[in-house]
């Protein structure tokens, strides 16, 4: 595993884990639509990026032809 999945893995996990935390004690209600659901998307993605290696943002600037740090 690399340091980036790890990162990946751990952001998303905090990013989770205080939307979870505001709704639980009340600061938040997370049962209403709101733009909260788009941070609990992008903090699942990131975990599950760590995870699988499947990131979709990844995947569409490959296409667009973006090049990556690493050359590849």
């Amino acid at each position: 595993m690399t340091v980036e999945r790890i990162v990946r893995i751990i952001a998303g996990a905090f990013l989770m884990l205080s939307l979870a935390l505001a709704h639980f004690s009340g600061s938040v209600d997370m049962t209403q639509p709101s733009w909260l659901w788009f941070t609990a998307f992008v903090g699942f993605n990131l975990f599950q990026s760590g995870l699988t290696r499947l990131c979709p943002l990844d995947t569409l600037l490959k296409k667009a032809g973006v090049p990556s740090a690493c050359g590849l």
